[in-house]
């Protein structure tokens, strides 16, 4: 097992450098069904082995595609070379990282594989029953998507680990032709952590959810345009949940932090209302399994949560190993490489804002004039916490009730002023799992939280 032959280069670690050795299988399968044919089955996987040195503040790191326990030794030694040429460059030398608690993690699930061809049948299936059940559709579209990760980490100084990321997830696009005569489109996705057999052994959910997606659809293709300007809304977990990631988590990555993001100077200030509470989690939320759940990251620390803000305060920020080094709190595992020639960086893991103790009706009564926001498209924010988002789902609030779909628009704003305008939160969490986030690299992400009433500047049209 490479297990065994990975743990056995522990001796090839040199006194004096903190070392970890990782080797990484992953596995990518995409399928398109679009109106019937399949036009994208894809299936393609790697796996390498990579190490990383850490030595007087100088890193040196190396990677190679061979699974080997030579290709091992010689990417130790090519690593450890490498931080030796690099510290010679070092006017700043720097201690060694507190030695973190040694243990052995293993993931409690493991990657199984399956036939391509069970994929291909299960997205035909569902598209024949969206075309026989809705007949009007102008365009569908049924995708597939698998990235899972199966990691096996080696430390110096801190726990060893065996860990496996499996994610499927399931893509419905429908589109059909508006009041206007123009084309509309909605999507969702359904999946999550695990297999095949995990998310869709009942196909019965699923054709709920389409079900729920064609009414939207067809609210859509009647619906108006948004008007201009701020208006109080009630935005989904969906929406809150995009949000919390990149206008929130982006700007208290640690490292981002020290690259002058908005989060730094507003440390222990109050950034948000006292009713909102962000927290990246790592295995477990509210009692249950994480989503996405991390017991482990790339630097050999045990993963814990990370709070973010509390009660309004910014508390925190999210590190590897060199910033919190820095400043001078513990690590709390946040450090991940994507593929086996990627070097950790600190990324999210599950970004979710906490409940609060109202109910979505109660928050829509409590609307005279505004929006109900339910999905959102492409968007972006910077190190400013400044946002932008398309909106492609969401309904008119007239007198406390819901009334028409609203057409494709935009959401934008700064976030932590948008926060400290959150009057009211649901008692409800939803959990958004078909994230990938870009920061340098891809990266499985979840994201989520409750429905939150706030004040946003609406683009309109």
């Amino acid at each position: 097992m490479l297990e065994d032959i990975l743990t056995g280069k522990k001796s090839l670690f040199e006194t004096g450098m903190q070392s970890v050795l990782r080797g990484q299988e992953s596995r990518l399968r995409r399928i398109v069904i679009q109106n019937g044919n399949l036009v994208t089955n894809v299936r393609s996987e790697e796996s390498g082995i990579c190490a990383r040195v850490y030595l007087n503040g100088a890193y040196g790191f190396a990677s190679t595609a061979e699974y080997t326990a030579e290709a091992a030794a010689k990417t130790i030694a090519a690593a450890t070379k490498n931080a030796r040429y690099l510290d010679k460059f070092n006017t700043e030398k720097k201690k060694p990282y507190p030695i973190l608690e040694q243990k052995t993690i293993v993931s409690p699930r493991m990657i199984i594989d399956f036939e391509q061809k069970r994929l291909v049948d299960l997205c035909k299936e569902i598209d024949a029953h969206i075309e026989k059940k809705y007949p009007d559709l102008l365009s569908r579209v049924v995708a597939y998507r698998e990235d899972t990760m199966e990691k096996i980490i080696v430390t110096s100084d801190a726990a060893d680990g065996h860990v496996a990321y499996p994610r499927t997830t399931l893509y419905v696009t429908l589109n059909m032709t508006s009041k206007d005569g123009q084309p509309v489109e909605v999507s969702d996705a359904v999946g999550g952590f695990g297999h095949i057999e995990d998310n869709y052994s009942d196909l019965a959910k699923i054709y709920e959810k389409i079900a729920a997606l064609y009414k939207d659809l067809c609210a859509k293709a009647e619906g108006v345009y948004a008007s201009a300007g701020v208006k109080t809304v009630i935005l989904h977990p969906d929406v809150a949940g995009m949000i919390a990631h990149e206008a929130i988590g982006h700007t208290v990555e640690a490292d981002l932090v020290q690259g002058g993001s908005v989060a730094g100077p507003n440390l222990n200030k109050k950034v948000a209302s006292e009713l909102i509470s962000i927290t990246d989690f790592a295995s477990t939320a509210f009692g249950d399994k994480a989503p996405l759940p991390v017991y482990i990251d790339d630097e050999g620390t045990e993963a814990r949560d990370a709070v973010l803000i509390e009660n309004g305060i910014l508390k925190g920020f999210m590190h590897d190993r060199e910033s919190a080094d820095f400043y001078g709190v513990r690590p709390c595992g946040n450090s991940r490489g994507y593929a086996f020639s990627d070097e950790p960086l600190i990324r999210m893991r599950n970004t979710c804002v906490h409940p609060g103790k109202d109910k979505l009706e109660d928050m829509i009564a409590s609307v005279d004039d505004g929006y109900y926001l339910i999905n959102t498209g492409n968007g972006q924010a910077d190190l400013t916490g400044e946002f932008m988002f398309g909106i492609t789902m969401g309904y008119e609030i007239k007198n406390g009730k819901l009334g028409k779909a609203i057409l494709d628009t935009t959401v934008s704003g700064v976030a932590f002023d948008m926060l400290n305008t959150v009057d009211m939160v649901s008692d409800t969490v939803t959990w958004n799992t078909s994230g990938t986030c870009g920061k340098k690299q891809a990266m499985p992400v979840s994201m989520g939280g409750p429905a939150i009433k706030c004040k946003i500047m609406i683009g309109g049209r």
